[in-house]
């Protein structure tokens, strides 16, 4: 525990992991402020300290893990022509799927003030779905310019369809449902067999 007036490092990462513990672990219900600086092992005021309540809490975090695979998806461009592509595509979709990931959009999709902040924050620009759609897009045309994947695949109904399912999945997805990730490869292999 972090003795007080003690600078915590990193305090918003150590409290969404903390939280991404304990979702995944006890399930959404057990989300409250208490469990997640306890997780944390620090002082029960902090998450107050750097969040106006929970809804904002939940809300940050889903805006930062978005932001994470946005980021990855983007990092796509890099990986063009090498790998496979299934491999790659694998890499960013199932991205939203690590720690509590449907857990936490069921519990972000619960919660009023956090969907409505999360809006507010993706209308502004925050990254979310459309970003990593947009970067699935423009990296599967460099491949098709490749010859790794087909001509007749068309790039943004693909990364429409990766993206739309993983949103589908981490909607309808709650503790002790199938692991969506063999769906979400087999997505993505299906999307892909033409590739070169």
């Amino acid at each position: 525990m972090s003795p007080r007036g003690v600078a915590t490092p990193d305090v918003r990462e150590r409290l969404f992991a903390a939280a991404e513990r304990v979702v995944g672990r006890d399930g959404p219900g057990a989300l409250t402020s208490r469990a997640v600086t306890t997780e944390a092992g620090c002082a029960k005021g902090l998450l107050h300290a750097h969040f106006a309540g929970l809804d904002e809490f939940v809300a940050e975090l889903c805006l930062d893990r978005f932001a994470r695979t946005a980021a990855q998806a983007q990092a796509l461009s890099r990986r063009t022509g090498q790998g496979t592509v299934a491999q790659n595509l694998d890499a960013v979709a199932l991205a939203l799927f690590d720690s509590a990931g449907p857990a936490l959009s069921g519990l972000a999709m619960s919660r009023p003030a956090t969907t409505r902040r999360i809006r507010e924050a993706m209308e502004g620009g925050a990254p979310g779905f459309t970003a990593i759609e947009d970067a699935i897009t423009a990296y599967l045309a460099a491949e098709r310019e490749l010859g790794r994947v087909a001509e007749t695949i068309d790039p943004s109904s693909v990364a429409l369809a990766i993206v739309g399912t993983a949103h589908h999945l981490l909607m309808t997805n709650w503790p002790g449902s199938p692991d969506p990730r063999a769906r979400m490869r087999r997505l993505v292999a299906t999307l892909v067999q033409a590739e070169g």
